[in-house]
């Protein structure tokens, strides 16, 4: 285990926002997917890619990476087109987008297919998937609900309920799936669908390599069966998740200039622009796709995290800094991500000496004008690391995170980048 000791310090300057890791797990797997050979230009190998990337291999895809400097890839995909049974484990890490993505796909090949993972991922729910199984006579094996899952049969064309308030990832994992079956299928929403945004960003993304799917006002989309990828040349954009943690830090610090961001994007966390703009912070944009955040004070408001769950420990420590009572609502969901985020929020802010309650679903933030400092630890939970690390600016005394390293999940250089942003960091190994 690593840790980071940070002496709090205004951050400023220019930072180049990693690529989406949502559109990077969309883009390799539907390239693996395709006949011919795709150029996928602009990912990062984090933790999530190196697992999805694995995982497509063991289905049969070759993929070549090519340096492209600052730390980011060009990858050569040679797909395979109907996914080929594998005998060894597709290891998803700490991957949900990984493992739900790819489980589906497990039935598109002929044998069984085993799923492996580490820390929370282990004991995610996947009970939408078994109970498709189930009704389509699929076998599969875990243990006692968790990972390891062994999945062997073949899935069926037809039409899927599914509940629109546990993770988009079920949904995004049958559309990769749907397509290649025999036969016409549908997945009707039983209940209102949350986190549309990454719906959005899966049908625009299996648009570019050739697939149609038909949206019917997020109720029920329609997959016309026979269909095949195409191989294409694509570019992933800037993460507006990652560039969250750098728009707040501008906020509460100093005008920080982000890189490569499409104002256009499907993605949802684009939602963190309106956000800072309602609590009193002018964005400024340039025709370069760079953003920033100008500094200065924020007033509190209520946000409805539904839609952008990812985004509540980042908004969090810009409220705990905000005049007024924020309140966070409508987010279950975050109890079963990388870690409880809902929990590991309040309990690492008020460590930092922001006025934080959690809520069942959510969280009740009272603004103070400024943290103190501490020790605090991530949870294993890239998100919350990241969090800290902002939060530490607005700090009286020095900052020690524990557990540091889990930011290699979806943003190895981010200590890189803060440091080359003026923070004051010292990196060292707890053994």
């Amino acid at each position: 285990m690593k840790a980071v000791d940070i002496n709090p310090k205004k951050l400023r300057g220019t930072v180049k926002i990693p690529p989406s890791k949502s559109i990077s797990h969309r883009a390799i797997i539907a390239a693996a997917l395709s006949e011919g050979e795709s150029r996928i230009e602009n990912v990062v190998m984090s933790k999530d890619m190196q697992a999805t990337c694995s995982g497509m291999r063991s289905y049969g895809a070759q993929i070549d990476e090519i340096e492209g400097g600052e730390g980011r890839r060009t990858l050569m995909i040679k797909g395979v087109k109907r996914p080929v049974h594998s005998k060894d484990a597709i290891d998803c890490i700490e991957s949900g987008s990984t493992l739900r993505f790819l489980i589906p796909i497990a039935a598109l090949s002929d044998g069984p297919m085993r799923f492996e993972g580490r820390g929370k991922l282990v004991e995610r729910p996947l009970d939408i998937y078994y109970d498709i199984f189930e009704e389509q006579g699929i076998s599969y094996k875990n243990d006692s609900g968790k990972l390891p899952l062994t999945v062997d049969g073949k899935l069926k064309a037809g039409q899927f309920h599914i509940r629109g308030d546990v993770s988009s990832q079920f949904i995004t994992g049958l559309m990769f799936t749907l397509p290649l079956l025999h036969g016409d299928s549908s997945i009707v929403m039983d209940t209102p669908l949350e986190s549309k945004g990454y719906i959005d960003l899966t049908i625009e993304v299996l648009n570019k390599f050739g697939i149609d799917i038909q949206n019917d006002n997020y109720e029920r989309f329609i997959i016309r069966g026979d269909q095949s990828y195409r191989a294409c040349n694509y570019r992933v954009e800037g993460d507006f998740s990652q560039a969250a943690f750098w728009l707040v830090a501008g906020c509460i610090s100093s005008d920080i200039d982000c890189m490569d961001l499409n104002m256009e994007s499907l993605q949802g966390d684009r939602e963190i622009v309106d956000i800072i703009e309602k609590m009193g912070i002018q964005i400024q944009s340039s025709e370069a796709n760079t953003i920033k955040a100008l500094s200065g004070d924020t007033k509190a408001m209520v946000i409805d995290a539904s839609q952008i769950p990812d985004l509540v420990p980042i908004i969090s420590v810009l409220a705990s800094l905000s005049r007024g009572t924020t309140v966070i609502k409508n987010a279950a969901r975050l109890r079963i991500k990388e870690s409880d985020r809902i929990k590991s929020t309040a309990s690492e802010l008020s460590k930092l000496g922001a006025n934080i309650k959690e809520l069942e679903e959510g969280l009740v933030i009272d603004g103070v004008e400024s943290l103190e400092g501490g020790t605090v630890r991530s949870w294993n939970d890239h998100r919350i690391a990241m969090a800290m690390a902002v939060a530490s600016t607005r700090c009286s005394s020095p900052v020690t995170i524990v557990g540091s390293e889990s930011v290699a999940k979806s943003y190895p250089g981010f200590w890189e980048d803060f440091k080359s942003l003026g923070g004051d960091i010292n990196e060292r190994d707890l053994g």
